[in-house]
Formats: structure tokens, C-alpha cells, sequence
């Protein structure tokens, strides 16, 4: 009997060691499952985390966004312990979720965590901002980048934004600048402009004529706006400048950097020392896209010295709709460069008469710069310089980063532009300088222009008051033929 129950103990025994051991097993894997689990979380929030933008709203006090001050058109912003720079902001309208693109100068060698203050309604957001640094930098220190912030729930039309540093103490600096965000809307038709162009950036410059006759050659050409980021002129350019801005043609937007950067007069390090590229021609050719995105049909990036000129029709809006049918719509349209030496005149080799300089006493001789229809002799296109220093013209719309040739970022590519149907006219020191007079090539597609350029040239020469009084009568009398 005793057997028996010592028996039946140890049965009892192994049952529960089995029992036992498989509760053991079973929590095991249960642990083993939770763990796995907490860890694919973890994993999850760290991916996320890494891979977009995190966006923390701030609790609703208006008098935040009330503290900060709003700087003017052309001002520049600088983020509290960084080397960054804020040029511009934009609601970009063409990526996959709303977000605010800042353009901005940023020291390329410097890293940054930035937010994003956004002030919708009176009430501030904070979005964590992510900097793309553009490659167009051509080796100085300082490059332009975009910082995108995202738009939070409830914050759909920000009216005002700034950038800070995550590092920074928010304490810091309680009155921030903030930057009106532009092109809360998205256009696509009814644009106040069909063609606007770009003059970035003008320094030093002291070229009257050439300015003058660029201006009336482009109106000629059917644009309808000139946008120049100036840096410095002279007093006689400022005049003209204030004389087109009075007649709407003409916004000038002031552009200088040099309260923060030592900005280079050339395009490369080795060509004029300094922290940015040329007066940063780069920040200001982006904020130009942007600024003109939903105000303007087409843009046009160029210099004052340089004319796309159609070889068979006679404007921009006849050019444009041959372009779209050869190439297709919405493209960047590349322009080959030709260069006319303004160091050579030359009379045309045909029966041809270079018209007169001005048919106003004392004439265009004392007017400083440069007469585009005394150079019509042009330099022979060569392999090493055939594709290069070219310029555009594009439906900002499908642009997302410019070059000053050309574009970084678009929707639809650029095409070469077959120099018989249009071409660029490039007045300017000569390129090939050990060409003789033989060795060029004449050109004589100005002079169909020459007749109203003349008389359009004096009028505003003659308005300006850059002519005498006593050329009134001759302009009337030419007025009347």
C-alpha cells in the first residue's frame, strides 16, 4: 500500500515538473513575443523619427506671435547661434504635404537643427525644419539651401514664419524677425505677367546706354516686368532705375549681404575672395523663381547685356508657342550664347546703314555705356565654349532650384533651343580677345529693331533728363512722322 501511494506521489510529481516546465515555455515565448514587439515600436518611432520631420505644437498664447517683428523685402535674418542666413519664405504648393520652403545662405561646413515658428491665427507652431544644402556653391564656404518646414494641423496658411536653432535657448532672443510667407495661394492661369525677367545681381554699375536699351529691347520683346537685385550703382543708374520703377516696369530689390558675409566679386574662390558666390547671385536667382512663381506666365534668367532674340518671329509671345510645339510645354528653353565684342565696330558688309546714334543733339556720345547697334560683329562659336554661359527662359512653375546657367531641379528638363529659331545676344568684353576684325562674323538681326529702339532709347533719355531740353522739339517732330 505504501508502494503503491509512493508510486502514485511520484506520478503526481511528474505531472507537475511537466505542468511546470510547460508554463515555463509558454512564458517564455509570450516574453520572447512582447519583446520582439516593444522593439519593432521602438524601431518604428526611431525610423519615423529619422525620416520625417517631427511637428509639436505650441499651447495657443497670441501675444507670441504679436512679439516678433516682421523685417521688409530684401532683409536678411540671421538664426541665433548659427552661421545660417534667411532670405525668403514660400508655402510650397508641389510636394507631397504642405510645408513652407525658407531660402536661406547656411556655412556648408556647420550643422544645425532647426525649427521652425510658424504663426497662423496669432498662435505659434513649432515644426522641425530640414535643410537642403544646394550643390551650385562652386567651392566657397557659404551655399544656399532651402529649409523646409512642415505645416501642422490647423496651420494650413502660416502668414509668418521663422527659423531658429533647436540648441538655442528660447529665452534668448523673445522679439524674433519673422518673415512673411508668400504664395499662400496656388495659381494656375489670369497671371498679372506674361514674361518677367530676372537682373541679379547689379554692382557697381555705371552702363546708362546699355541699361537703357536692354530695358526698351525687352519691352520690345513683350516683357512686361524687370525684377533687378541690386547691390550698388551709380547715381545716373539710380536715376533710370527710379524712372522705370515709376512706369512699373522695373522692381528693384535690394541685395546686400555684406553686414554678415564678405561676398565675392567673382564666381569662383580663386577669382575674388570671399565667404559666398558673386554677391550671392544664387540665393537671390531662387528667391526670384519663387517670388515670380504665381505672378508670371514665364520668367526669364539673364543679364542686362545679354537678348533672346527670335530669328523669325519678333517677340517672346510669338517665340514661345513655337517652343512649346517643338520641344513641349513647360520645359526650361536653353538659348545658345553668342557673344558680340563691344571693343569692335565695324560697318555691316552690305548696302545696309548703321542707323544714326541718335537723331537728338548732343546724341547718344554723351550718354555713358555701351550702344548694342555699334556691335553687330560676333565672335565664331567654338567646341571649348559652345554650351557654356547659356540662359533661359521657363514656367517658374515647374522649377524647383535654378543655376545661373540653367537649372538643378526641375519637372521637366531643359532643351536646346535651335539657334535658327531664337538665339542670345551677348553685347560684352570679348571672350576670344586675340581674334582679328577678319575672324568674326556678322549679325545684323538688331537693326530690324533699330527704328523704334532709337526712338524709344531717346525718350526716355530725353524724359530721364539724361538729354537736354532743347532735344524736345527734335522728339516731337519724330513723334509726328
Amino acid at each position: 500500500m505504501c508502494a503503491m501511494c509512493s508510486n502514485h506521489q511520484q506520478l503526481f510529481q511528474l505531472k507537475t515538473l511537466r505542468k511546470l516546465m510547460y508554463c515555463s515555455t509558454v512564458i517564455t515565448v509570450l516574453s520572447l513575443i512582447l519583446l520582439f514587439f516593444n522593439y519593432r515600436v521602438d524601431w518604428i518611432k526611431f525610423y519615423k523619427a529619422t525620416s520625417e520631420p517631427q511637428i509639436f505644437v505650441q499651447p495657443a498664447v497670441p501675444q507670441q506671435c504679436g512679439q516678433g517683428q516682421i523685417v521688409p523685402q530684401g532683409q536678411k535674418v540671421a538664426v541665433n547661434k548659427t552661421k545660417t542666413l534667411l532670405m525668403s519664405a514660400y508655402q510650397e504648393h508641389r510636394t507631397g504635404r504642405k510645408e513652407v520652403r525658407v531660402i536661406a545662405v547656411v556655412l556648408r561646413s556647420e550643422t544645425v537643427a532647426y525649427r521652425c515658428l510658424l504663426c497662423c491665427h496669432d498662435q505659434l507652431y513649432i515644426s522641425e525644419g530640414v535643410s537642403n544644402i544646394h550643390t551650385n556653391h562652386f567651392g566657397f564656404a557659404y551655399g544656399t539651401a532651402d529649409i523646409m518646414c512642415p505645416l501642422p494641423s490647423g496651420c494650413e496658411t502660416p502668414s509668418y514664419i521663422t527659423v531658429t536653432s533647436a540648441a538655442a535657448d528660447s529665452e534668448d532672443k523673445p522679439d524674433k524677425e519673422f518673415l512673411k510667407v508668400n504664395n499662400q495661394k496656388a495659381i494656375s492661369d489670369s497671371f498679372p505677367y506674361n514674361f518677367t525677367v530676372c537682373l541679379s545681381t547689379m554692382f557697381d554699375f555705371t552702363n546708362v546706354l546699355q541699361l537703357v536699351q536692354g530695358l526698351e529691347m525687352l519691352q520690345l520683346l513683350g516683357v512686361n516686368r524687370v525684377v533687378i537685385y541690386k547691390t550698388s550703382n551709380s547715381p545716373e543708374i539710380k536715376h533710370v532705375l527710379d524712372y522705370y520703377t515709376q512706369k512699373g516696369l522695373v522692381e528693384v530689390i535690394p541685395w546686400s549681404m555684406s553686414r554678415f558675409l564678405n561676398v565675392s566679386r567673382g564666381w569662383l574662390p580663386e577669382h575674388g575672395p570671399g565667404d559666398l558666390h558673386y554677391f550671392g547671385q544664387i540665393p537671390a536667382l531662387n528667391d526670384f523663381i519663387y517670388r515670380y512663381m504665381y505672378q508670371s506666365r514665364y520668367v526669364a534668367l539673364q543679364d542686362i547685356d545679354e537678348l533672346i532674340l527670335p530669328q523669325s518671329v519678333n517677340s517672346w509671345s510669338e517665340l514661345l508657342p513655337l517652343l512649346e510645339k517643338k520641344y513641349g510645354a513647360d520645359k526650361c528653353y536653353m538659348f545658345e550664347n553668342n557673344v558680340f565684342p563691344n571693343t569692335i565696330t565695324l560697318p555691316p558688309p552690305t548696302s545696309e546703314t548703321l542707323p544714326p546714334q541718335s537723331r537728338c543733339c548732343p546724341g547718344w556720345q554723351n550718354v555713358s555705356g555701351v550702344n548694342i547697334l555699334a556691335h553687330l560683329y560676333q565672335e565664331p562659336i567654338i567646341k571649348e565654349t559652345h554650351y557654356s554661359n547659356f540662359k533661359i527662359i521657363v514656367n517658374p512653375r515647374a522649377v524647383f532650384i535654378p543655376k545661373v546657367h540653367g537649372l538643378l531641379d526641375s519637372l521637366h528638363g531643359c532643351s536646346w533651343v535651335d539657334r535658327n529659331i531664337a538665339r542670345m545676344y551677348h553685347t560684352r568684353a570679348p571672350k576670344q580677345p586675340n581674334l582679328t576684325p577678319d575672324q568674326l562674323i556678322y549679325d545684323g538681326r538688331l537693326l530690324s529693331y533699330s527704328a523704334q529702339l532709337t526712338l524709344t532709347v531717346n525718350t526716355v533719355l530725353m524724359e530721364s533728363g539724361l538729354l537736354p531740353e532743347d532735344c524736345v522739339c527734335v522728339l516731337e517732330q519724330e513723334a509726328k512722322l
